[in-house]
């Protein structure tokens, strides 16, 4: 088979699981990382898999189906100048799942 992208999707962790069942069950081979983000901390898994070109589109819906964005409720530490530079915790609303999906093209491939 030839694979023509690469396929990097960041995901929150709870999605993961089901992800990489579905994904298996429907003949990719996924590599999975665990990843943490930036703005919440919180635990992400990013998937990288060699795709054919044909295969591709399958491949986004499948991700787009198991990994729906929802809000939550989230606390973030906030600088309280006023307290000696110390830390307040308060309660954010945040979206968070969804995936952000990076499709790069693949020069080339080898399996040794």
């Amino acid at each position: 088979m030839k694979l023509d992208k690469l396929v990097m999707a960041i995901i929150q962790d709870e999605d993961a699981f089901h992800l990489m069942d579905l994904l298996n069950a429907k003949g990719f081979s996924v590599t999975k990382l665990a990843s943490t983000g930036g703005f919440l901390r919180a635990g992400n898994t990013t998937f990288i898999c060699g795709v054919s070109e044909e295969r591709l589109p399958e491949f986004i819906d499948i991700i787009e189906k198991k990994c729906k964005s929802r809000r939550q409720i989230t606390s973030v530490n906030a600088m309280n100048v006023n307290a000696n530079e110390s830390f307040a915790p308060y309660p954010v609303e945040v979206t968070v799942g969804g995936a952000n999906i990076f499709i790069l093209n693949i020069e080339e491939f080898r399996k040794v």
